[in-house]
């Protein structure tokens, strides 16, 4: 596993971050735990969660996936890096969500308690909350991280002009300032090269993007005319919402057809598509780490593998052209 330097930061994490979101709804704990077991195997010391995990959650399991993972990380916190976010739903009222002073003190004291620890690495944003003014949202950031509940923040979802906003706004107040973006980001969703990564670069922040296999599409196991019987694509198994989400992100003839190619250009380099769309990603210069997703641990195999894969420029370039017309499109969230 490599190691790299958290954007402007001392802190150094693997370039490849285990996500959780199927933690306790997908993925049973036990499945879970050989999951988790599994990335620790390949040196992987970056996790990251959020108190809304599971994916496709009522409120009734909000907040399973961190107590499974901080059931797991007893005995070894110390050998991990920790990051969750907050700010999704957890409840019917109305300040059980967003990004307010109130709602973010809670929720940090919420998920310490379900992951059986007194701080975090990484406390980060889960969704921008336009109701709630940017001010009050880093000024409760700077009060966790004074508080010593958190040793950076970040955000996810964020658009580039927001990002740039609240950048500004720390610095002139001399509060905390986000240390990392977790956008979406793969062969079929370039978009954030546009305006988001040249901030990144600009302002030194850690790029953390999750869905670098496009829901699973860049795994190659769907085909346009199967009807999803698994996976993020499956109702069953993340919910009605989430299902039409990521089908109307990527269940469409054009994808699959750039797909089709990925997986030749797979063929004719010798490397697993998974392990490929994945290498694409970590071969941009401003991606610190890549958030891998599985639902069972033989789905890390190949996407654990990118970590090692020096990608032909030829083959970078090929994938390049392939995937231009996805640097535009729908929005980042």
């Amino acid at each position: 596993m490599k190691y790299t330097k958290f954007g402007r930061t001392g802190l150094m994490v693997s370039r490849l971050c285990l996500g959780t979101a199927t933690f306790g709804k997908q993925s049973s704990e036990a499945v879970s735990v050989q999951i988790l077991d599994r990335a620790a195997d390949a040196e992987v010391n970056f996790i990251d969660s959020a108190d809304g995990y599971p994916m496709g959650a009522d409120f009734e399991l909000a907040g399973r996936t961190e107590e499974i993972l901080g059931r797991w990380l007893k005995g070894k916190r110390d050998r991990f890096i920790v990051a969750t976010k907050g700010g999704a739903p957890m409840g019917p009222a109305a300040w059980e969500q967003g990004a307010s002073r109130k709602r973010l003190l809670d929720a940090i004291d919420a998920s310490l308690r379900r992951l059986g620890t007194d701080y975090v690495d990484l406390y980060q944003l889960h969704f921008d909350d336009p109701g709630t003014p940017l001010d009050e949202t880093l000024e409760a950031l700077d009060t966790i991280i004074r508080s010593g509940k958190a040793r950076y923040v970040g955000a996810s979802n964020m658009l580039a002009y927001r990002l740039a906003r609240a950048t500004g706004i720390s610095e002139a107040r001399r509060i905390v300032r986000f240390a990392s973006i977790q956008p979406r980001y793969s062969l079929l969703f370039r978009e954030i090269e546009r305006e988001l990564l040249p901030l990144a670069a600009e302002e030194s922040l850690a790029v953390i993007p999750f869905n670098p296999l496009a829901g699973g599409l860049l795994s190659g196991k769907y085909r346009a005319d199967d009807a999803p019987t698994g996976g993020r694509f499956a109702s069953a198994e993340v919910g009605e919402m989430f299902s039409a989400l990521y089908k109307q992100r990527y269940w469409q003839d054009q994808k699959f057809a750039t797909v089709e190619a990925v997986r030749e250009i797979s063929a004719q380099s010798g490397i697993p598509i998974a392990t490929l769309a994945v290498a694409w990603v970590l071969a941009h210069p401003q991606i610190t780490s890549a958030i891998l997703g599985a639902s069972k641990p033989e789905q890390l195999a190949d996407t654990l593998a990118s970590s090692d894969v020096a990608l032909d420029p030829a083959v970078k370039a090929r994938l390049d052209d392939l995937t231009a017309e996805y640097r535009k499109g729908d929005a980042v969230r």
